[in-house]
């Protein structure tokens, strides 16, 4: 008979507290050999592969469990979905705000501005975002110009990230949106939006070479959709509203025009349907408004005005257990 295996037991994780070149006690009272020297003797505290792997697993998947009711889900992490997280998560910070971005990368096609090119402009007065987030602009009178799209993309990036109640879950797809009856309905007709189908990108990418692989779900009283305009997976939630029988057909983009565009983005910006708040340029697939083009005001105000009307929303409703009852 085969011997017994024994297994040794791994700490989870030892948080360290290090000076940069000496040895200091750690949580559970050990010493490292470690120095900070950039003159060929730099060295690391040692670490079991598995530490990493459990260090992982542990926050992402706790994460999941505690986000699997949360109180507004954003559907995109672009220039609009960024800016409403950050006003939402400032104004509310006892709101659990859940961003679920497609993409590795965060940020949507704000990561430059047009034809590839790298500054970003933003007309007045939504140049007051770019103080309040301390990105620096030219000030060019109606508008203002940021040296590169990536300054701001990266700025509102990491603000929200650092805010407490908010989590970014990347590389994840919605796939679908949970509905079900509004309680808000006495007749029982009305269909209220109620979370989101999610799945890892790469699954969802794939669901036509594989046997099925079945998504998981968030729950939440209030959903803001931020998607784009169409392409691979923009436009998501206007375009299954329609395959839903919730919109009758989509009103889709109209050609560019920069003084119809914005305004019409920024006021139209509202819930959609109950329960989904639609912002950004999703709202130009909806409602067949213009597009803008490379000019990003309104994105960052119809972010801002999607946040205030989820927190309108939240004010004037009994939510249970992440559902709207009343």
């Amino acid at each position: 008979m085969a011997p017994a295996v024994v297994y040794g037991s791994l700490p989870d994780e030892v948080p360290l507290l290090l000076n940069k070149n000496g040895l200091k006690a750690d949580a559970t009272n050990r010493t490292y050999d470690v120095k900070e020297d950039y003159e060929g003797n730099y060295r690391f505290a040692p670490i079991e592969e598995a530490q990493v792997s459990r260090a992982m697993i542990k926050r992402y998947f706790n994460m999941m469990y505690e986000r699997a009711i949360s109180d507004v889900v954003i559907i995109g992490a672009g220039s609009a979905g960024l800016s409403c997280a950050y006003h939402l998560a400032k104004s509310r910070p006892d709101l659990k705000i859940t961003i679920i971005e497609a993409n590795v990368a965060p940020g949507g096609g704000a990561w430059l501005g047009g034809q590839l090119m790298t500054p970003m402009v933003v007309r007045k007065p939504a140049d007051r975002f770019l103080e309040e987030l301390g990105v620096p602009y030219e000030d060019e009178g109606p508008f203002v110009v940021v040296k590169h799209a990536a300054l701001f993309t990266s700025t509102v990036l990491s603000r929200v990230l650092a805010l407490p109640n908010v989590v970014l879950m990347n590389a994840t797809a919605v796939e679908d949106l949970i509905v079900r009856p509004d309680p808000r309905d006495p007749a029982g007709q009305r269909q209220r939006v109620a979370g989101v189908v999610t799945n890892w990108t790469l699954v969802a990418l794939n669901h036509d070479t594989q046997s099925c692989m079945d998504p998981n779900v968030i729950t939440a009283p209030v959903i803001i959709s931020a998607t784009g305009h169409d392409g691979p997976m923009g436009a998501f939630s206007a375009k299954r509203l329609v395959s839903m029988g919730l919109l009758k057909e989509l009103g889709n983009m109209r050609g560019l025009d920069m003084n119809r565009a914005e305004p019409a983005i920024v006021n139209g910006t509202r819930e959609v349907a109950p329960g989904l708040i639609m912002t950004g340029m999703e709202l130009s697939e909806h409602d067949g408004s213009n597009r803008m083009g490379p000019t990003f005001g309104a994105m960052m105000a119809s972010g801002i005005k999607a946040a205030r009307e989820a927190i309108r929303i939240l004010e004037t409703s009994q939510v249970v257990d992440g559902k709207i009852v009343a």
